[in-house]
């Protein structure tokens, strides 16, 4: 046998290796992926469920040239895990107001835990916004909003968390809350010492993960 044919033989079965070694990884890649499929499958995990309770405010003045939005609020709201046999590891929340698809309040952190299976957590941290520079557009519409007496403003939530099923913990996932809140506004600002502001009705939120 010439050298030629040893070294076609060699390079034959460094293919033949090779190709065994793919089959193999492939073969080891679709069995995870399909015992993951099954488990989460059987699992059905289910995104937590966030309720806005309750919203107080104690504070929202505008003030002209230039337009700026001071507010003082308090919301209380609730995160329910509907899941049986997932926990939810929340690593980050934050809150903060919009109106109009403009952010009116700081960000204030919610702190960090650990929510069982069919668990609820409650929080009413404040948020509050000192001088918050706002166009002149959104000046005008929130003051349209109140002599018609209705105010609606958004408790969002940006955060992330992780699914724990027995030991196994998953990676972080983001995850965005967004609650209306509806107001009626009494009319004028002499409320009687009261705050002008009365919300309305317990709000389900929408979440996305």
């Amino acid at each position: 046998m010439s050298k030629k044919d040893c070294g076609n033989h060699e390079s034959y079965y460094r293919h033949k290796l090779y190709r065994r070694i793919f089959a193999c990884l492939l073969s080891l890649i679709i069995l995870i992926l399909f015992v993951i499929l099954v488990i989460w499958l059987v699992l059905r995990p289910a995104k937590p469920k966030f309720l806005l309770q309750d919203t107080s405010i104690y504070e929202f003045n505008l003030s002209a040239n230039p337009n700026f939005l001071s507010s003082n609020i308090q919301i209380t709201i609730s995160s329910r895990n509907p899941n049986d046999r997932i926990g939810i590891y929340y690593d980050r929340l934050d809150v903060f107001l919009e109106y109009q698809d403009s952010q009116i309040t700081g960000v204030t952190g919610i702190p960090s835990g650990y929510q069982g299976h069919n668990d609820v957590n409650v929080w009413s941290p404040f948020l509050s916004g000192v001088a918050v520079p706002i166009t002149p557009y959104l000046s005008d519409s929130i003051g349209q909003d109140e002599n018609a007496g209705v105010l609606l403003i958004y408790v969002k939530i940006a955060g992330k968390l992780r699914w724990k099923v027995g030991t196994w913990i998953s990676g972080e996932y983001h995850i965005d809350v967004s609650c209306p809140a509806f107001f009626t506004v009494a009319n004028g600002k002499d409320n009687g010492g009261l705050t002008p502001f009365r919300f309305q009705k317990m709000t389900d939120c929408n979440v996305d993960v």
